[in-house]
């Protein structure tokens, strides 16, 4: 009995799980100027990590159109915040200039737009609910 108690315990406790991680969010992304090279794209789930290498997903596609929409499938409930990247020249890289400003389209969720940098997480971030949800950037 006691068994069987702890086995439909867990089989509930499972099934909420995998039902918290049940996001889609579709990101399409507009405003492609060059119909050439890749997009690069991150979503970070903490400020600690925006910006570096610690991303929760990522994803890249050849640009065919001046469209491209990117499914990420299994993301729980959250604030998140997306970097993207025209990589036109298709080296991996966002490059830059000699004084280190971007030379290739770069965007992030929100729209946000930084002033003598990047923006922050805050004016990136955005919610994660139940179900899909669609979010647009302009590049």
């Amino acid at each position: 009995m006691m068994n069987r108690i702890l086995f439909i315990s867990l089989l509930f406790t499972t099934h909420w799980m995998f039902a918290q991680t049940s996001c889609e969010l579709v990101v399409k992304v507009e405003n492609i100027k060059e119909v050439k090279g890749s997009l690069m794209i991150a979503i970070y789930d903490h400020e600690d990590h925006f910006l570096s290498e610690q991303v929760i997903m990522s994803d890249d596609k050849v640009i065919e159109s001046d469209q491209v929409e990117f499914l990420f499938s299994g993301l729980g409930e959250g604030t998140y915040a997306i970097s993207i990247f025209h990589d036109e020249n298709d080296n991996g890289k966002l490059d830059s200039n000699f004084i280190g400003i971007p030379s290739e389209p770069y965007a992030f969720s929100n729209n946000a737009k930084g002033m003598f940098g990047p923006p922050s997480f805050d004016q990136c971030k955005f919610e994660v609910k139940g179900g899909a949800q669609k979010i647009v950037i302009s590049l």
